[in-house]
């Protein structure tokens, strides 16, 4: 009898481990797993969109065909994922750092784990396009077409540079958001228009100077407001209301913004708005957590799925690697189909668009291969070696800074050949900071025989 109910409760236990949600955590939200995936879908296809190479008798042409879409900057307040992304990465991070606290860890702990994390990643992108770039200089490429490529091939690093001055301030965000979450936000909101206001009064200023570099502070403001957003999300504060009540609020976003924009200062498009940012940009996030938090028991269905499952975790579990190497590998590989001599349709026609398709598979597919052997400094523990003591909190705030350099400078003026180089040497450094110390096994001279030791 006893062996029949254990018999009974493990084909249970069996069936039950078979059903795909059984294993996570209960206190896990998968569905912000799938949003964060569907981001990285997101920017890859976005990505190869903006990427058009046209072969014609003067050359190697390379253009931006979305810009000639009537739509397509209208499409950027549903298309432009990152405000979300920065969202669901609040809650990742509220959460992290409450189960954190939970263990006895304080904020140098977190920001150590977070810039391993982060940057361990970079450094072999860092190395590849230093030797990448070092290599095609001396091969002889036209200099004018390898600024191009490595433009491109460093565009998606303003992301590093912004979420970890975003990861850097989440122990401070956190406290004030448990004192003051009301009162925390709008000082961020507030924050993010005077900067914008000073930004845009002093866009045609008489003095000639470039009003944009005001406008870097909103790389606190905005991105911190949508950051602190998802601790809101963290808390269940969008669980509070119905779901008609989050869809209006969500068109109330979308009406603000045509304010903002046809009637306003801002630029339509929100890729435009992005670096540096601007507050449009809060308002697309928000209107897209509401639009989640309203569809969230159908994502809720969808998560459920086993393939689904799989998915996400097949890319949830290597998306900085992916985020980080998507384009070098975009180019490299209309590289080889430029040596192949594959035909290339004019950019955004018909023929072009039907291509797409293919070629986004084949850029999954790439992206998917390098990263079995790339995605091991993503998943590397964090843990310091036995019997190692935790870096003092100035290398670790000094590896922050160290690290945030190199990506913010490629921001701002684009990568090359020289920042590849000393930006690899930056971020090594940081690495080194916050690695830990191994205790000291100091050499022993031999104790004479008959002498005592001390």
């Amino acid at each position: 009898m006893s062996s029949a109910l254990g018999s009974a409760s493990r084909k249970s236990a069996s069936r039950r481990s078979a059903t795909p949600d059984v294993a996570v955590p209960a206190t896990r939200d998968l569905v912000v797993d799938f949003i964060r995936v569907a981001c990285m879908f997101a920017v890859v296809a976005v990505h190869l969109l903006m990427m058009g190479i046209s072969v014609d008798e003067s050359g190697i042409g390379v253009g931006n065909p979305l810009t000639s879409l009537s739509w397509f900057a209208q499409g950027t307040w549903f298309g432009q994922v990152m405000p979300l992304f920065f969202i669901v990465g609040g809650f990742a991070s509220l959460t992290s750092w409450r189960s954190l606290r939970r263990k006895g860890g304080d904020a140098g702990d977190y920001l150590r784990n977070r810039v391993l994390r982060l940057v361990r990643p970079t450094v072999a992108l860092y190395a590849f396009l230093a030797i990448a770039l070092w290599s095609a200089t001396a091969a002889g490429v036209p200099g004018d077409l390898l600024a191009v490529i490595a433009a491109g091939a460093g565009v998606q690093l303003w992301f590093l540079a912004a979420y970890l001055i975003c990861q850097a301030v989440v122990p401070t965000m956190a406290k004030l958001h448990e004192a003051a979450p009301y009162r925390t936000v709008a000082a961020l909101a507030a924050g993010a228009v005077v900067v914008d206001v000073f930004r845009l009064g002093l866009e045609h200023n008489p003095w000639g100077f470039d009003s944009n570099p005001i406008g870097l502070l909103n790389m606190v403001f905005v991105w911190g407001l949508l950051q602190q957003l998802g601790f809101f999300y963290a808390d269940g504060f969008f669980d509070r209301f119905a779901r008609w009540q989050l869809v209006l609020a969500a068109a109330g976003c979308y009406a603000a913004m045509v304010l903002l924009t046809h009637s306003g200062p801002y630029p339509v498009d929100m890729l435009t708005n992005q670096n540096p940012p601007m507050f449009p940009l809060i308002l697309v996030g928000l209107a897209h957590v509401l639009l989640v938090k309203a569809a969230y028991r159908a994502l809720q269905r969808c998560v459920r799925q086993g393939w689904v499952q799989k998915v996400m975790f097949v890319v949830g579990s290597r998306a900085m690697t992916i985020y980080l190497w998507h384009l070098p590998l975009i180019i490299a590989m209309f590289g080889i189909a430029l040596l192949l001599r594959l035909p290339f349709p004019e950019p955004a026609g018909v023929d072009w668009w039907l291509s797409r398709p293919l070629f986004y598979v084949a850029a999954w597919a790439l992206v998917l291969l390098a990263s079995l052997p790339l995605v091991r400094l993503e998943l590397a523990s964090t843990a310091l070696a036995p019997g190692a003591s935790r870096p003092a909190m100035w290398r670790i705030v000094a590896a922050t800074v160290l690290a945030i350099i190199p990506p913010f400078v490629v921001m701002r003026t684009a990568l090359d050949t020289a920042n590849a180089t000393w930006g690899l040497v930056l971020l090594v450094i940081a690495v080194a900071l916050v690695t830990g110390n191994v205790p000291d096994r100091a050499w022993r001279r031999p104790v004479p025989v008959g002498s005592s030791a001390s």
